[in-house]
Parts: C-alpha cells; sequence; structure tokens
C-alpha cells in the first residue's frame, strides 16, 4: 500500500474570542465581503485561495493564542503590504525583515505574518 496522506494542508485553526469580531477583521484586512454564514456558532471558514483558514471561537482559551507565525500571508509587494496593514492600524510586531517578511497580530493576540512570494 502506497502513503495515503497527501502532502497538502488543507487548513489551519486560528483560535479566536469572538467569531463575529474575527470575522470582521479577518475580512477586512483580506479585502473580503464579511457575509458568510458562521457555522455551529463557532466556526467561520475565510474563503481563501488555496489553503485554508478557518476562525474558530470553541477552541479559543489564552493558553491557546499562536505566539509564533505558524504561515504567513503572501504579498508580491511587501513595502505596500506594510503599509496597507500600518493604514488598516493593526498591531505592527516587526518591521520588514530582510525586504522579506513582517509580524503582526490578530485582535486576540495570534502571531501572523506577512511574506514577499
Amino acid at each position: 500500500m502506497g502513503n495515503p496522506i497527501l502532502n497538502q494542508i488543507g487548513t489551519v485553526f486560528i483560535p479566536v474570542s469572538s467569531i463575529e469580531k474575527a470575522r470582521g477583521w479577518y475580512c477586512d484586512i483580506l479585502g473580503l465581503e464579511a457575509d458568510g454564514d458562521i457555522q455551529f456558532g463557532h466556526i467561520y471558514v475565510l474563503p481563501m485561495e488555496g489553503t485554508g483558514i478557518v476562525l474558530d471561537s470553541k477552541i479559543f482559551s489564552k493558553e491557546n493564542i499562536l505566539k509564533t507565525p505558524l504561515f504567513h500571508f503572501n504579498t508580491h509587494n511587501i513595502e505596500e503590504a506594510y503599509q496597507y496593514m500600518t493604514e488598516k492600524n493593526v498591531t505592527l510586531l516587526t518591521s520588514i525583515q530582510h525586504e522579506h517578511y513582517f509580524n503582526f497580530e490578530d485582535p486576540d493576540g495570534n502571531h501572523l505574518m506577512v511574506c514577499k512570494c
């Protein structure tokens, strides 16, 4: 039998304290309409291209806050992305590093990254 596990990531779960607030914030920074349904009262699946992101308030606890980025959002222009996040008043954790990436946090304190592709 061959390996039945694909070398693909289906989705990443992010713990959030308020599913409604998180849906609005993530949709805003990604330029998406925040009109999708919240499932089961605690899950919102962001409409992504490629690997998915699921916001989940049921798994939220202070211990589950991501203090290191587990993935990064892609950009073609890191300077424009940094300026965009600055204008959105996103909490930036680093400046642009090595002309390639920067880290920021969501309203719950989860650490995220934008990286030049």
